[in-house]
């Protein structure tokens, strides 16, 4: 089953010399449980990509369908609706509430939306991301491989449609990197999760089931 699907998506920046076409045209399917990255150089088009997924920024024209929800048809409220339950998403910079607990930031979207937290769900997605013994601890107190587990549990834990990485290892050094990415595909399989990263680092890429390379806001290779 197709889980996300982009068809001829546009961003252009500027008009006459200064034009930059950011997305120029992208089309792609990714299904059901697949773990995607999405590769390409600084500039290549991948982060303005990652957005229009997620419904962070509107396209110029194409659409982006999520769950069957063609997601730029919803009004904004209701899209940040959709995303929020739809949608999880894990930055590079961790984005972690600091004077929250790990706890309390793994179910805090939850809770900002009015939902139920399904304990024995979050608790198992702790457990496999190995978070059990530092639940009560401010992300100060953690170390930079920590917190993006945290995060990760956090989006995790709504069970989106769909979670989306914006180079989630670029603050990690390469062992920590290897480890979280390692993690990511564990609980992508275990929990039957749809994932698409971005990144530059190759080797990073190599542990997904497929590379999606973008260059000049076009895929070249999928």
């Amino acid at each position: 089953m197709t889980v996300l699907e982009t068809k001829d998506l546009k961003k252009y920046y500027g008009r006459g010399d200064t034009l930059v076409k950011a997305l120029d045209g992208v089309s792609l399917r990714v299904e059901d449980g697949e773990f995607v990255a999405i590769v390409g150089t600084s500039g290549s088009g991948k982060s303005t990509l990652l957005h229009m997924l997620g419904g962070l920024d509107r396209p110029d024209s194409g659409s982006v369908t999520v769950a069957g929800k063609e997601i730029f048809s919803l009004k904004d409220e209701a899209l940040t609706i959709f995303r929020r339950r739809k949608i999880g998403f894990v930055f590079q910079s961790y984005n972690l509430v600091p004077v929250l607990t790990a706890y309390e930031n793994i179910v805090l979207p939850i809770q900002l939306d009015g939902g139920r937290v399904d304990k024995a769900y979050v608790k198992e997605v702790i457990s496999t991301l190995g978070l059990a013994k530092k639940l009560d601890n401010l992300p100060s107190q953690l170390s930079g491989g920590q917190q993006q587990r945290v995060a990760i549990a956090r989006a995790l834990a709504s069970k989106p449609a769909i979670l989306l990485a914006d180079e989630p290892t670029g603050n990690l050094d390469s062992r920590t990197s290897q480890d979280v990415l390692s993690l990511m595909k564990v609980t992508g399989r275990r929990f039957a999760q749809t994932m698409v990263m971005i990144t530059h680092n190759e080797e990073i890429a190599q542990l997904t089931d497929r590379i999606v390379r973008i260059e000049d806001g076009r895929i070249v290779k999928r």
